[in-house]
């Protein structure tokens, strides 16, 4: 519950603090003298927008504090998914600076305003008049239905399956499109592999085939030039190792003699062993020098559709066409690896569907049996609110398909006169019914729920006399269950408060301030008076005030 709120330097607000009570807090004031204002700081540290232009002074940031005691509501899986640090009496604070920039605080941790909005709305409930006008919205209806059918928790569970199988569903969606542009494209892919297949590259060919194609042609000028010089080393009766061997021997004569003629002899001989085994390879190459058009002809095909394959991908080497191999067959490949994850992820989905529809079946049947029930003690309460002829139904249709809210539309019907149809709420219900309609769904959810603190804002809107009697006796009676904070016009409905605040106007070095305090029992029988005769209190209303209160 709000144990405590601070507000500094909001609207007309300078800074005021403010202890609230268990059970209920019943706040008045004179129109215009701020009360909407202490329901616009609240809504701050609920999660609402900031707008610089609600600071009082511009030059300073504006700051709402409230204190809220948790310890019996079950939040501790919020702070620690949250990463942020539990604590019985936790602090929200939310600021404000000049230039409109604002920042959230959970405990002294900043948050962002989704963490914000998620941990307020298990805390407080702010009803305005705003609000009521939900009451016309179906996924509002159903909020009401989960919380009076205590479907709420498992609903919760159902959606966040739900947001799995959606994202499961939007990921299967991708994937199809992907599969589906790479079967397009399949054909081009399948095509340039086939071109690699059929060429069917190794390495290292390349350079080997140009070496042996320019080998074979040349091969006339390779076989005349290796001739010419084998005859030089060893043809005829004039040649070179001819002449070398009878130097050798004319050497070999005088060797003896001296050892310089002795190494001239080695080398000459070394030189001539030399050579004569390259007369033999040269014989021997001559020999082997191919002259073979059709080998030519095939040589200069295979590099033709190399170099072609080259200029296409713009590479320079067969290594880097087997590259491009390899990514051409990993694009083919592809298309059978997203049909093997497209079939898993359609098992998972399905299974997640199944799951899904099990619990909306459950949920579903759940909210049925409520119905009758929610709308008899609603009829009960309206009755109680000087509406005897009013009669209320919720219209319930299965969905064929899931929804985030499950299978279940929802429909409230309302009539408030005998003889007329029921139709939506929207259609027949005025603003002193609708709110008589909300604050009895309201009390009715308030016995069934653990939600800390409501607080009401002219929910007396449309009534009067023995009616805000009823309200007033409505209101208290939900303050046995939760914190309720009112602010109200009516003396029936102030009149019921354990404890009362005034908000007023003063003013002070030219300006005017907004302030609030908790009236004393002789100031809070005068405040009621005055709201009985509309001013200054009279003896008459000061004897009424008295009653009411029972002092």
């Amino acid at each position: 519950m709000l144990t405590h709120l601070s507000i500094q330097n909001y609207a007309l607000i300078e800074k005021i603090e403010i202890d609230f009570p268990k059970s209920l807090s019943i706040i008045t004031g004179e129109t215009g003298a701020g009360k909407s204002i202490l329901l616009g700081a609240l809504a701050l540290i609920a999660g609402n927008r900031a707008d610089s232009a609600s600071l009082q002074d511009k030059t300073k940031k504006c700051i709402v504090e409230g204190v809220f005691d948790i310890r019996n509501y079950s939040l501790k899986r919020f702070f620690s998914e949250n990463e942020l640090d539990y604590a019985d009496q936790t602090v929200i604070r939310r600021e404000v600076s000049p230039d409109g920039k604002s920042r959230a605080f959970i405990n002294d941790t900043p948050v962002n305003l989704s963490q914000l909005k998620e941990l307020s709305f298990a805390l407080v409930d702010i009803h305005s008049q705003h609000e009521t006008l939900t009451l016309n919205e179906a996924e509002y209806q159903l909020l009401i239905v989960d919380a009076f059918a205590k479907t709420t928790e498992p609903i919760e569970k159902y959606r966040i399956d739900f947001k799995k199988y959606k994202a499961c569903e939007k990921q299967l969606s991708e994937l199809k499109e992907k599969e589906k542009q790479s079967k397009l494209d399949a054909d081009y892919w399948k095509f340039q592999f086939d071109e690699f297949e059929q060429l069917d590259l190794k390495e290292g060919e390349q350079e080997k085939a140009e070496e042996e194609l320019k080998v074979l042609e040349n091969a006339e000028e390779i076989k005349s030039v290796l001739e010419k010089i084998s005859i030089a080393l060893n043809g005829g009766d004039q040649n070179i190792l001819a002449a070398l061997n009878e130097n050798k021997i004319q050497l070999s004569a005088i060797s003896k003699w001296k050892a310089a003629y002795s190494g001239l002899l080695s080398r000459l001989t070394s030189s001539f062993i030399e050579l004569k085994d390259i007369a033999g390879e040269i014989d021997t190459l001559s020999e082997k020098v191919p002259f073979d058009p059709k080998r030519t002809e095939t040589l200069t095909q295979r590099l033709d559709a190399i170099y072609r394959l080259q200029k296409k991908h713009q590479v320079n080497s067969v290594e880097d066409l087997l590259d491009v191999r390899d990514k051409v067959e990993a694009r083919l490949q592809e298309n059978s690896s997203l049909e093997l994850e497209i079939s898993k992820l359609q098992q998972e989905s399905e299974k997640v569907r199944e799951k899904l529809f099990s619990q909306a079946k459950k949920i579903s049947s759940d909210r049925k049996k409520s119905l009758p029930k929610l709308e008899k003690e609603v009829s009960a309460l309206l009755f109680s609110l000087a509406m005897p002829n009013a009669r209320f139904f919720v219209e319930h249709t299965l969905l064929e398909t899931l929804t985030e809210q499950g299978i279940d539309k929802i429909k409230f019907l309302f009539s408030a006169n005998k003889g007329s149809d029921m139709k939506e709420i929207s259609k027949v219900a005025s603003g002193g019914e609708l709110s008589r309609l909300m604050l009895s769904i309201k009390s009715l959810i308030a016995k069934n729920t653990s939600l800390p603190t409501i607080i009401f804002d002219e929910i007396d809107s449309g009534v009067s006399g023995g009616v805000a009697e009823e309200v007033g006796k409505m209101i208290l009676g939900m303050s046995g269950a939760m914190q309720v904070i009112t602010i109200t016009h009516l003396p029936q409905i102030a009149s019921k408060g354990n404890s009362h605040f005034t908000v007023y106007k003063e003013e002070k070095a030219g300006k005017t301030f907004t302030q609030i305090k908790l009236l004393s029992k002789e100031d809070r029988i005068k405040e009621v008076a005055k709201m009985l005769s509309a001013g200054k209190p009279t003896e008459a209303s000061m004897r009424n005030a008295k009653e009411l209160l029972k002092v």
